[in-house]
C-alpha cells in the first residue's frame, strides 16, 4: 500500500508542477502568460524532479506507466505490481490535473481558447498524422526509459531513479524532441489529465480529443519497451 500511495503523490506532484507550468505559461492574466516554450519544458524538467525525490525511495518513483512497463520487461519489477502501479499513477494524474484547475480556476473563466484550455490538461500534435505522431512519442519515450534503465543499474554509481539527472533528461527531450506531440512520454500524464478535462466543469470546455488520446498511451509503450530490449541486449 505504501508504494501505492507513493506512485499517486508523485505522479500527483508530477501533473500538478508539470501542467501547472503550462497553465501559468497558457491561460490568460496569469503572471506567466506567454512566457513561451522554453518555460514550460524548464518546469516540466523541474516537475520530475521534484516529484522523484519526494516518492524515489518509498517507490523507486516511477510515475510513469511506460517506466514500470520497462523494468518489468528488464526483470528488475515484478510483473505483478505492473497494474497497481499503473492504477495509482493515472488516479495521481488525475488529482495533480484537479488541482491545477482548482489553482488556475478564475484564469480558466478568463481564457476564450477552448484549445488553450485541452492543453494544460493533455497533449496535441502540430501536426497531425498517426504514424508521426506514434513514432515521436515513441522515440522521446524511448530516449526516456533507457536513460532511466541507465541510472537504475547499480555501476552508474546513481541511486534507483535519482531526482536530478532524470530530471534534466526529461529537460532534453522536451527541448530537443517535444515540438512534435508536446511529449507526454508518460500514458498517464496524458489519460489522467484527459479524463480530468472529460469529467471536471471547465467553463466553456471542447471534447477531451479521444481521437488522439490513444496515441500518447501506445507510443510510449511501444517505446519503452523497446528500450528495455535494447537496454537488454547493451548489457547483457
Amino acid at each position: 500500500m505504501s508504494t501505492f500511495v507513493a506512485e499517486l503523490v508523485g505522479t500527483a506532484v508530477l501533473l500538478l508542477l508539470g501542467n501547472g507550468v503550462v497553465a501559468n505559461v497558457l491561460l490568460s492574466r496569469t503572471k506567466g502568460h506567454d512566457s513561451g516554450w522554453l518555460v514550460i519544458t524548464a518546469g516540466w524538467g523541474a516537475a520530475v524532479f521534484v516529484a522523484v525525490a519526494i516518492v524515489a525511495p518509498i517507490s523507486g518513483a516511477h510515475i510513469n506507466p511506460a517506466v514500470t512497463l520497462a523494468l518489468a520487461v528488464a526483470g528488475s519489477f515484478p510483473w505483478s505490481e505492473v497494474g497497481p502501479y499503473w492504477v495509482a499513477q493515472i488516479l495521481g494524474a488525475m488529482l495533480g490535473s484537479k488541482l491545477v484547475w482548482l489553482l488556475y480556476r478564475k484564469h480558466y473563466e478568463l481564457t476564450d481558447d477552448k484549445d488553450l484550455k485541452l492543453a494544460t490538461f493533455c497533449t496535441a500534435p502540430a501536426l497531425r498524422g498517426t504514424f508521426d505522431n506514434l513514432f515521436s512519442e515513441a522515440v522521446g519515450t524511448f530516449v526516456l526509459v533507457l536513460a532511466v534503465l541507465a541510472m537504475a543499474a547499480p555501476e552508474s554509481g546513481l541511486g534507483a531513479l535519482d531526482a536530478l539527472p532524470v530530471g534534466l533528461v526529461v529537460l532534453a527531450i522536451g527541448l530537443s524532441l517535444g515540438g512534435t506531440t508536446g511529449y507526454a512520454i508518460n500514458p498517464a500524464r496524458d489519460l489522467g489529465p484527459r479524463l480530468a478535462h472529460a469529467l471536471l466543469p471547465v467553463p466553456d470546455k471542447r471534447d477531451s480529443d479521444w481521437s488522439y488520446g490513444w496515441i500518447p498511451v501506445v507510443g510510449p509503450l511501444a517505446g519503452a519497451t523497446a528500450a528495455a530490449l535494447v537496454y537488454g541486449a547493451l548489457a547483457g
